[in-house]
């Protein structure tokens, strides 16, 4: 059974904890390391490893001092370098190239963002879960079977953005970046339509915009989509 926790989520940073019971992960790194060590009552020690999908801060801010904790953390080779920390503990890989932590088989794959090299993560037990998370995309190319899990980016509705720009609250030059990098309620709906969902347990939305999104709404019509159980991360 895999068990997430949000310990945060969003533009003033990112990272979660996901474990299937045996081996315990975290998903990004963009808070201070004190803060997960509390979150995680200081038991970063049993933590098999930590993904990062790219180099923005919000997303990798404590890169250094995890990988100084001991805790060996997986990036792309663009995001490495965009980085230039030097330790062992940094480990690139490649998209389409599996690995395995613990119990997890990974699949790192393509993402679009406005960064060198971005990533999100397919991740497989063999108790049958797989969890798929992916953050600061507007898009993802690929078809995934079998889904028991999604983390995923819920950032935008291009309602409330179209509105908000309208009304003079947002910059209109902020609207092709956002359309560019990250995901809409609109183009998950899509994406959510185009997967096989039918092992689909739980589906928790992340990354929310402070104001050009709207909680319960995104709640409501991923459930009605999907008839799935939702989370607001």
């Amino acid at each position: 059974m895999i068990e997430i926790k949000t310990l945060a989520t969003g533009s003033k940073g990112n990272c979660y904890y996901v474990t299937d019971g045996e081996t315990p992960l975290l998903l990004e790194a963009g808070i201070n390391f004190r803060d997960i060590r509390i979150a995680l009552d200081f038991k970063t020690r049993d933590l098999a490893g930590c993904l990062v999908t790219h180099e923005h801060g919000d997303h990798s801010k404590c890169v250094k001092d995890v990988a100084r904790a001991g805790v060996d953390v997986y990036m792309s080779h663009g995001t490495a370098d965009a980085l230039n920390i030097d330790n062992h503990r940094i480990k690139p890989v490649r998209a389409k190239e599996s690995f395995q932590l613990g119990t997890w088989q990974i699949m790192p794959f393509e993402v679009e963002h406005d960064v060198s090299e971005p990533m999100g993560f397919l991740l497989a037990n063999k108790s049958g879960d797989k969890l798929l998370f992916a953050t600061d995309t507007y898009y993802i190319r690929y078809k995934f079977k079998g889904l028991t899990h999604l983390l995923i980016e819920c950032n935008y509705s291009k309602e409330i953005l179209d509105k908000n720009i309208a009304a003079g609250i947002v910059p209109k030059v902020m609207k092709k970046r956002l359309i560019q990098s990250h995901m809409s309620l609109e183009n998950l709906k899509d994406m959510l339509a185009a997967n096989d969902l039918s092992k689909i347990q739980e589906i928790h939305l992340l990354h929310l915009s402070d104001s050009n999104s709207d909680e319960a709404l995104f709640k409501k019509e991923i459930q009605e989509l999907t008839g799935k159980l939702v989370y607001i991360a």
